[in-house]
């Protein structure tokens, strides 16, 4: 795939976690990727949660944290693209934090990858499905 690929939290915890579509998450860190800065928190609140349910220890999602904060993502402020976020999320009726990744594609001319099949969903016969594909 070429040009710009937003990569959302879904994807960029399968690079540290083993789960369904890592090996496919794994493949894209070839691509050029950008995230808006919302991706890293999105992220440690995942691995928290799975301190919570004792499905990690803490120093464990520490560490994945760490691999993460290297993975090889040009990471944007998500001030840059919150105003089209809020738009997006009014017309699409889906959360401003997930809008937030479409808007940095729509910025930056290129897709968002995700593997959250809820946002997928929401854009599905909206003219931005061609902007949101599935891992």
């Amino acid at each position: 795939m070429n040009g710009v690929i937003v990569v959302d939290a879904s994807v960029a915890l399968k690079w540290v976690i083993e789960e369904p579509g890592s090996d496919a998450a794994a493949d894209l860190q070839g691509q050029t990727l950008l995230a808006p800065d919302l991706w890293l928190i999105e992220c440690a609140n995942a691995l928290w949660a799975r301190v919570r349910r004792n499905m990690l220890s803490g120093h464990d999602a520490v560490a994945l944290f760490a691999r993460l904060e290297g993975a090889p993502v040009r990471t944007m402020p998500s001030q840059l693209y919150v105003a089209e976020a809020l738009q997006l999320a009014a017309d699409l009726n889906d959360p401003v934090y997930d809008c937030l990744y479409l808007a940095a594609a729509l910025r930056e001319n290129g897709v968002v990858i995700t593997a959250d099949g809820r946002f997928h969903e929401a854009t599905r016969g909206s003219l931005l499905a061609e902007r949101v594909r599935v891992l």
